[in-house]
């Protein structure tokens, strides 16, 4: 990589602070104001609006015990906390790898997270599913038919136009099995493996296990967006040959291609996960709006580009208007787009966006809030045509409408 420049060589470092994150620098922090604090709950959580309106929120306490909770007035204020039985159950909620919450077409809940197993990056795909609307839910159950222990990690999950329920999930079962005899030596084997399965019963049974595509980046979330056919998109970090970590692209409904589309071009090489998975939404002309993190020509930058319909990049790429921006998401209501993302200026997180009433021909930007505290990574949640904006903090849960 050419760093020919002070600031190419300035951003180089900031995009390797991304990669480990704020909770390092806020830990500094914290230790120059005051010395050890109390160690706050895990803030990734998961959201979404109920068929009746209500803002829902699933996320674990500062005993690590997964609740959820529930607004009638747009965040302004909550119901108590109702904890959720998963047994033994342990959940990761460390942003990359946050437990979701999605709503069926007939009444139908589904919570699904990763349960973090005995050995280092293994665990499995865990889900509680409700058919009455969310007042009982079943016992956590597994969703996936592997039962290694191995990665089976960083799930995303969704209900298509027809109702069929689709999870996916980082696996490492093909690396395993690339694995020299006796364990000797290193498996000729890129990364990880994007597979995935089907429930048409809202979860209640679940197809095989899918591979979607070899070579995945091992720790990025995985983007998923509706198609124009009632299908879903996704979108992933993956790792092409020999080691460039762009991000590919794959319709569901279509059969797994030996190669998945590229649908970026930073041709990032480096050969580790930067924990910075992308954002994907339709486009109302045709096409996804996508946003993503990456080094190109030495600039480090989360960047807005249009796809077309089969993943491929399409025009002029932008990078956002904040070069500390990190792990921004993406949505979409007809012509009105939003992006939000957090960022670290040395003294605290801004929690900003770009909003856009022209399908992202021209966007602006828009403060939301600052925070010294611990925080989350941006949510981007749908209601009807509306689009909000939510951010977890030790200090609670905010929340902005964006559209309109």
């Amino acid at each position: 990589m050419k760093l020919s420049r002070s600031g190419a060589l300035r951003r180089l470092l900031l995009a390797l602070a991304l990669t480990l994150g704020l909770g390092a620098a806020l830990a500094q922090q914290h230790a120059q104001h005051g010395g050890a604090k109390r160690r706050p709950p895990p803030l990734a959580m998961g959201a979404a609006f109920a068929p009746g309106g209500e803002l829902w929120v699933t996320a674990l306490d500062e005993h690590k015990r997964l609740f959820l909770q529930t607004s009638g007035d747009e965040g302004r204020s909550w119901s108590a906390p109702r904890l959720l039985d998963i047994g033994s159950d342990k959940i990761a909620a460390d942003g990359e790898n946050r437990p979701k919450l999605v709503f069926g077409p007939r009444g139908q809940v589904v919570i699904a997270y990763t349960e973090p197993l005995d050995k280092p990056y293994t665990g499995r795909i865990r889900m509680l599913r409700s058919d009455d609307g969310g007042r009982s839910f079943s016992a956590p159950f597994t969703v996936h038919r592997d039962q290694q222990i191995i990665t089976h990690r960083f799930e995303a999950v969704a209900f298509d136009a027809q109702g069929t329920l689709h999870s996916l999930w980082v696996d490492k079962r093909d690396l395993e099995a690339a694995r020299p005899a006796a364990g000797q030596g290193k498996p000729a084997y890129r990364g990880a493996a994007i597979y995935r399965n089907e429930s048409r019963d809202g979860g209640r049974t679940f197809g095989p296990d899918l591979k979607l595509a070899d070579h995945s980046c091992e720790c990025c979330r995985i983007a998923l967006a509706p198609t124009p056919d009632g299908s879903l998109a996704a979108l992933w970090r993956h790792v092409y040959a020999p080691n460039e970590r762009d991000h590919g692209f794959a319709l569901l409904n279509a059969p797994p291609q030996a190669e998945p589309q590229r649908a970026t071009l930073d041709r990032w090489a480096i050969d580790a996960c930067p924990h910075h998975g992308p954002g994907l939404t339709p486009a109302a002309a045709g096409g996804y709006h996508a946003v993503w993190f990456g080094i190109r020509d030495g600039l480090a930058q989360v960047r807005y580009g249009r796809l077309a319909s089969d993943g491929k990049p399409q025009g002029t790429v932008r990078p956002l208007p904040d070069e500390a921006a990190e792990h921004a998401a993406v949505l979409s209501a007809g012509s009105r787009v939003a992006i939000a993302w957090r960022s670290f200026d040395g003294q605290a997180t801004r929690w900003r966006a770009w909003v856009s009433a022209d399908d992202g021909a021209s966007f602006t930007l828009r403060e939301l809030g600052r925070a010294a505290e611990d925080n989350d990574h941006p949510l981007l949640v749908p209601r009807d045509q509306q689009i909000f904006a939510l951010w977890r903090t030790t200090q609670g849960i905010r929340v902005e409408r964006l559209v309109p």
